[in-house]
């Protein structure tokens, strides 16, 4: 069998087991986020916090939640790393330093995970376990919760309440989260994953000497970490290391957990406003970029020169031979696409043209599918922009789902999509003019600046993956990254919740003759388009420095 026949046939059984989970989960999550009922471990954890599950809020108060509950995390993971070095199960690790403490704890608060270290040999078993891994379920939990708010606005009407935060916080990590997480992790300890506290021992022989290696409970928090769309490894080499992602089986079960919530979570919209087809009409539009994104990524790696590169099968400049080309590009579109940030791969040694790929699917606003919760709140925003395109090209009052966009709505949303856009490209230009950031770059011209345009892509995307060439571990990095994580976590988010209420508050619009379906192919290819379009024009001039020169030089 051929590279490419397998890589299609991987591609081909990740649809099918998507599709087959796609309906049980998406109406299961519906359910939840309905649900009237508190479960008794619910009880106790609405005690501790002191929060009423069964009041109602504005969306002031659901944001006041949200930014709180996000500090304290910060707060307590930047603590917990500073206190290492004094914590039992440290492994002998010393306290993370201050810049690197703060980057680390805004980074995986954000649900980015991107890492200026070398998880082996910097974070012990009460750290990554009881700070990293635990916000790998409540910052995936408060994504959750805010695009759930923002499908209540538009299901909601003549109210401006979104529901409980705290509720949607602990049913997202108690109900789908937790339970997910349990059996994938059964899943790949049967593969090989290990699972275990283990301190550091030596292994094997390596170039005259020994390696060292420690244990931990990498299974639990590999299967978080890609199901919550979160990224950090465990160990520097993330999902291409073999105690984390051991077979190609394994590696194909991690994307199916990577996509597996922000594609079902449009069955979840569908269902709650009350209307599966536009749930659909959101669904197809993620499917065709996704695919459409996978298709080239693997064209490009294929699409090799040189003798070299064809007594290779393509382009397997840092890629793991037991996942070879076709599933390292199905990985690697899978988690840029969404806010997961997890590699099997080398992203750096990719093609240019591959590189841009990557960026660009960040730089899309990672919404195909996107992150959990984020994926389906930055959908519906484009697609408020493109109901308000579309009226704009009949003179007509756009709508969409019964609710009027009317300048309320187009500001915000449009405040929306502009932030990111500003954070990465004014990082990007500081980090090139100033003298002391370029000297952390390890390759001079495109690719150089695009190792800095990666970072701050992902940082501001909350992806966290890296052309890790470029050395981020330097105070200007770490504190200007962990700036952009936070800004272009929480910021947004500020926007959709006051989008939610405005919606909540508007009384519902009857159809007419003249209102855009969209729930139909026509809308959803419109969708497409602007997408496409924004992004090209907000971000054409900085690839065009980068991967599209590297790619035409090569």
């Amino acid at each position: 069998m051929s590279p490419v026949t397998a890589g299609v046939l991987q591609l081909l059984a990740l649809i099918a087991a998507l599709a087959l989970a796609y309906r049980p989960l998406g109406d299961y999550m519906a359910r939840v986020y309905s649900s009237e009922k508190h479960y008794g471990p619910e009880k106790w954890i609405y005690k501790a916090v002191g929060a009423n599950p069964s009041a109602e809020m504005r969306w002031p108060a659901y944001l006041r939640g949200v930014l709180a509950f996000s500090a304290v995390s910060v707060l307590f993971l930047y603590a917990l790393q500073r206190a290492q070095g004094i914590l039992p199960g440290s492994l002998g690790f010393s306290a993370i330093d201050p810049d690197q403490a703060f980057n680390t704890a805004a980074s995986f608060v954000a649900n980015t995970n991107w890492q200026s270290y070398y998880g082996e040999q910097a974070m012990g078993h009460v750290v990554q376990t009881g700070g990293l891994a635990v916000q790998n379920f409540v910052s995936a939990a408060v994504g959750m919760a805010v695009a759930v708010a923002l499908v209540r606005g538009f299901a909601r009407s003549r109210t401006g309440e979104l529901g409980n935060f705290w509720a949607d916080l602990v049913r997202s990590t108690v109900r789908i989260l937790l339970p997910i997480s349990v059996i994938g992790a059964i899943v790949l300890v049967a593969c090989g994953a290990i699972q275990n506290f283990a301190g550091i021992h030596e292994v094997g022989q390596f170039m005259g000497g020994t390696q060292q290696w420690n244990g931990g409970a990498v299974a639990s928090q590999e299967v978080i970490k890609e199901l919550g769309t979160n990224g950090g490894g465990y160990f520097n080499a993330n999902s291409a290391h073999p105690f984390e992602n051991p077979t190609p089986f394994s590696n194909l079960f991690e994307i199916f957990l990577i996509l597996l919530i922000p594609f079902a979570m449009t069955r979840t919209f569908g269902r709650m406003v009350g209307n599966l087809r536009q749930g659909y009409a959101i669904l197809a539009t993620m499917g065709v970029i996704w695919v459409g994104f996978t298709a080239l990524m693997m064209w490009t790696e294929f699409a090799h020169h040189g003798p070299a590169l064809q007594a290779a099968g393509g382009a397997m400049e840092g890629k793991e031979t037991r996942f070879g080309i076709g599933a390292s590009a199905i990985f690697s579109v899978a988690t840029t696409l969404t806010s997961t940030g997890a590699v099997n791969s080398f992203h750096s040694s990719y093609t240019g043209l591959g590189g841009g790929i990557q960026l660009l699917g960040m730089q899309l606003g990672e919404i195909a599918p996107g992150g959990v919760g984020s994926g389906l709140y930055g959908m519906l925003i484009m697609a408020i922009i493109a109901v308000f395109i579309a009226g704009l090209m009949v003179g007509r009052t756009p709508e969409y789902l019964g609710k009027k966009i009317s300048t309320r709505e187009i500001k915000l949303a449009a405040c929306y999509i502009l932030i990111t856009p500003a954070l990465v490209l004014c990082f990007t230009a500081a980090a090139m003019a100033l003298p002391t950031p370029g000297n952390s770059m390890a390759n001079p011209g495109a690719h150089g600046f695009s190792e800095i345009l990666y970072a701050y892509t992902s940082g501001a995307n909350n992806n966290g993956s890296a052309f890790a060439g470029l050395n981020a571990d330097t105070q200007w990095f770490n504190s200007t990254i962990g700036i952009a994580m936070l800004l272009g976590r929480f910021l947004p988010m500020v926007f959709v919740l006051a989008l939610a209420g405005s919606l909540a508050e508007q009384k519902p619009v009857p159809e007419t003759a003249g209102t855009l379906r969209t729930d139909k192919p026509l809308y959803a290819g419109l969708l497409v388009g602007t997408i496409l379009i924004i992004t090209g024009l907000t971000y054409f001039p900085a690839l065009a420095l980068g991967p599209l020169a590297e790619g035409l030089a090569s």
